[in-house]
């Protein structure tokens, strides 16, 4: 305990001890990034590790789709097309390709993404979730600066991205890709980590909840993302629009083609004034506060928000949205790649034609693209189930159990709502990639195709409804890693198991491998009604140990 004294004029006014009126403002902060990284133990590995995994699958995955270089000549329209520079980056180095050269026009972009995602998550973890919960407050209460919360936070963004680098730089050596590239390629993506890291301490300075101070700075990601996307359609090696995104300026370096370092400066750039605006912002806030004026609600609720499922649907309302709109525009920027795949498909290598359908290149595809909107709904699915853990730990659920509604009324509505919203996804997305493939091909039937083969889908998609549903019941605190690893492995199962000749019994773990290839195969009637009976019985379980288990809150 420190000693306080009394005023020299005034003995009735105590003073704060000595050590308290000397403290700096990032006072606290080694002891902070100690408690930032226990906590995240497991998180920053996996994050890290997953970047390093992706690297090594494209090590072993890129030799088997395309063994030679003419095999890789022949992939190459479908990342030199307009539609295939959106979403692959500027294509540098593609008339005369290698394994290194194709990896970083084809994949970096994604390395990039995963990078400013990891980035999003830790900031505003460490700072504006820990003020809105009311922890930050907690540990201000000691002896610790101002500063120190979000500094710590910095700090362990700096220790992830280098390791993130590190790992990335020495897989692709591992790979075998020359070594000025992959320190290029390294040196992106910890550097655009970083300047995300730089985003999201402002936008945590600007929202008063970790939501908006996520979105916030997910909105940048998504403005960056469509900046990069239409400059880098106008043409080959971009254009000044892919110089507004710090996405372009990661692929504007060309690793393994012109090896330019000069493009990160402007991230590093990015990434200190960001910060430096992070801290000014900080300083003209209160504690737990956003500099954004919060929106004023209703006087009145809406008569659905009285029910269960009014409620559900509210809550429901922004990650469906968001969702959604993200796995429609991926769907229908695939479909209208249909005729690029097609014009090309002759010269495509063996392996990468067996994985589309080399007799049935067509309808191949669409099943392909069905699968891949299958698995983007299965990872909505996850973040959407996860909302119900959020609501028990912020105690929310306590007060709407305090009323007369039963908890499987609850967690039930919930689940319902999710169900319904990764159907209307799936719908959706499938009847607009069938007319973006339609518009493209000339072929009116694709639009009937696709929208059959994501509706025969479904029931896998739900059967991770139901999984997710049984960990929320019985074990939530593995909702999280489970769940991501279930996604993980259907991902893995669906594009990579065929490549790598993986064991049929870890393909059949995931349930999109259970119904039939619609539309190259008839609908399979008895995997879809298996799958909707273990949905059932899944949630049902959940919701059995949701009623025996204590609904967690705040302590």
């Amino acid at each position: 305990m420190g000693t306080t004294t009394t005023h020299p004029r005034r003995p009735d006014v105590i003073d704060p001890a000595p050590e308290h009126r000397s403290v700096r403002p990032t006072t606290g902060t080694a002891t902070l990034v100690r408690l930032m990284l226990r906590r995240d133990r497991i998180k920053l590995p996996a994050w890290v590790g997953g970047l390093g995994l992706f690297m090594l699958y494209l090590g072993a995955a890129l030799p088997q789709l395309a063994p030679t270089e003419a095999d890789l000549a022949a992939v190459t329209p479908m990342v030199q097309q307009p539609v295939g520079r959106l979403f692959t980056g500027p294509a540098y180095g593609m008339e005369d390709p290698t394994h290194a050269s194709f990896f970083a026009a084809g994949y970096l972009l994604y390395l990039l993404l995963l990078a400013a995602l990891m980035n999003i998550m830790l900031i505003t973890r460490h700072t504006r979730l820990e003020e809105q919960s009311g922890r930050s407050e907690l540990v201000r209460a000691d002896v610790v600066g101002r500063q120190a919360p979000l500094t710590a936070a910095l700090v362990v963004a700096v220790v992830t991205n280098v390791l993130a680098a590190v790992v990335v730089g020495m897989l692709a050596l591992v790979n075998g890709y020359p070594a000025p590239g992959s320190a290029v390629v390294a040196a992106s993506v910890g550097l655009v980590g970083l300047a995300f890291a730089g985003i999201t301490a402002v936008t945590a300075q600007l929202s008063a909840h970790s939501r908006g101070a996520a979105g916030l700075a997910g909105l940048v990601l998504g403005a960056a993302f469509a900046l990069r996307a239409l400059g880098d359609m106008v043409a080959t090696g971009g254009s000044a629009l892919s110089w507004a995104s710090p996405l372009g300026w990661g692929a504007q370096a060309a690793p393994y083609v012109l090896d330019r370092w000069w493009p990160l400066l402007l991230l590093l750039a990015l990434a200190g004034a960001t910060v430096a605006l992070a801290y000014v912002l900080q300083g003209r806030r209160d504690l737990g506060a956003g500099l954004l004026p919060t929106r004023r609600g209703h006087e009145r609720g809406g008569a659905a928000l009285g029910s269960p499922w009014g409620l559900a649907l509210r809550l429901q309302r922004g990650p469906v949205l968001a969702w959604g709109a993200a796995i429609l525009f991926l769907g229908v920027i695939d479909g209208a790649f249909t005729q690029v795949m097609l014009d090309s498909a002759d010269a495509l290598p063996p392996e990468m034609q067996a994985m589309f359908g080399a007799e049935q290149m067509t309808l191949g595809y669409v099943a392909f693209l069905s699968v891949f909107s299958a698995m983007l709904t299965c990872a909505y699915v996850v973040y959407a189930v996860q909302s119900l853990r959020a609501e028990e730990a912020a105690g929310r659920a306590e007060l709407v159990l305090a009323t007369p509604t039963s908890r499987a009324a609850w967690a039930g509505s919930h689940l319902a709502v999710v169900a319904v919203e990764a159907t209307l996804i799936m719908v959706v997305t499938g009847v607009l990639t069938g007319v973006a493939a339609t518009a493209v091909t000339g072929d009116p039937s694709l639009t009937g195709d696709s929208t059959v083969a994501h509706l025969n889908l479904v029931p896998a998609v739900l059967a991770v409804l139901g999984l997710a549903a049984l960990l929320h019941g019985w074990l939530p605190g593995l909702l999280a890693p489970v769940g991501w690893a279930m996604v993980g492995l259907i991902v893995f199962a669906g594009t990579f198991a065929t490549l790598l000749d993986v064991p049929q019994a870890v393909v059949d773990l995931s349930p999109l491998s259970h119904p039939a290839q619609v539309p190259v195969e008839d609908v399979a009637l008895v995997p879809l009604v298996v799958l909707a009976a273990l949905t059932v019985v899944a949630v049902a379980l959940g919701l059995l140990g949701l009623r025996r288990r204590q609904v967690a809150g705040r302590s």
